[in-house]
């Protein structure tokens, strides 16, 4: 099977499990009532999440800045910024591929190695699954009662929740003081390679480890911790404004630790391969807000619409402008799918 082929194959399955999902997400749910609630929705809370959206993507590219100052400083936000919404609006398309893209389209504008920049990427994502098990730890310490639905006595569980903040925190420092020790265990493990591959992987290594150089960046280890947690404050925000915007979620008591618990939930919908999490994030917030919290299937589908699409289209039309903005071509995208690939 060529590459061409198995790329054709991969997008095909993600495609198919999007229009499974969203099957299943508007399986019983009336038109009719589904246009009533979103027509019922007071968008003055819905607009507050596209400032929201674009100020919790503007500090992923101010983060990548500080990752990426041991390669280049200073570098170009604006750049930064366009890479992170042009990469995110083609995982909306072409799932996992906006990974490579982001690197490869900064990489090639700053005149840095792109096996570097890649390299923060990952860091980026360490980063951002430590500072969310953190938050989701302590807003569940803060807020027992989110876990109603789920235990009998949420008070009794809640020392563990206090374990979990402080444990992520910890790795999150030994990420920065630490890392050089995981790339030299690398190196030592390198002796099953042939030699005649060892020296390239031995240069990809030495250049991926360029991207976790945040370890050196001691000074700036409070200002990235920060970014880090206040990127998923702003991701809870995003969950919880839109509870104002439907009267029976109002009234339903929904608060900022059940914001909390469906930011959990839609993270892991993004985690399978369909396109934008487009039907996964669908289902899974309304089964989750019908199972947990009693919302009604069309009040729930409502919502996962409002916030899904919202976020969708800010990224598109950004992503779209910079695209264009910035000259690029169908070829970027093949070259940055051709490392993927690799």
């Amino acid at each position: 099977m060529t590459k061409k082929t198995k790329s054709i194959f991969r997008y095909s399955i993600s495609f198919i499990i999007a229009f499974i999902f969203l099957y299943f997400a508007f399986r019983g749910v009336k038109l009719s009532e589904l246009w009533e609630s979103l027509k019922g929705a007071n968008y003055w809370w819905v607009a507050l999440l596209i400032p929201l959206n674009i100020l919790m993507n503007w500090v992923r590219a101010e983060r990548w800045a500080h990752l990426l100052a041991p390669i280049k400083s200073p570098i170009s936000k604006r750049n930064l910024f366009a890479g992170v919404m042009i990469g995110y609006a083609i995982n909306n398309v072409l799932p996992r591929v906006g990974e490579f893209v982001r690197p490869y389209i900064v990489g090639k504008r700053e005149g840095i190695s792109r096996t570097s920049v890649f390299g923060t990427v990952v860091v980026e994502r360490i980063l951002d699954f430590m500072s969310f098990y953190f938050i989701v730890c302590v807003v569940l310490f803060l807020y027992p009662r989110s876990l109603d639905p789920f235990v009998n006595q949420p008070d009794a569980v809640r020392p563990l929740f206090l374990i979990g903040s402080i444990t992520a925190l910890l790795i999150f420092v030994l990420l920065f003081f630490k890392a050089e020790a995981f790339f030299r265990f690398l190196a030592k493990i390198l002796f099953f390679i042939p030699q005649k591959h060892k020296e390239k992987v031995e240069i990809v290594l030495d250049k991926f480890y360029t991207g976790f150089a945040v370890a050196k960046l001691r000074d700036k280890f409070g200002v990235i911790l920060f970014q880090s947690f206040l990127i998923w404050g702003l991701n809870a925000l995003i969950m919880f404004v839109p509870f104002f915007a439907f009267t029976s979620l109002m009234e339903s008591g929904m608060n900022f630790g059940a914001s909390v618990v469906l930011l959990v939930i839609s993270s892991i919908a993004w985690i399978l391969p369909a396109p934008g999490a487009m039907g996964t994030y669908h289902w899974f917030l309304q089964v989750a807000m019908m199972k947990l919290y009693g919302i009604d299937e069309t009040t729930a589908l409502s919502y996962a619409i409002v916030t899904h699409e919202v976020g969708y289209l800010v990224v598109m039309i950004f992503g779209a402008y910079y695209y264009f903005r910035d000259h690029l071509h169908v070829s970027d995208l093949t070259s940055a799918s051709s490392s993927e690939e690799q």
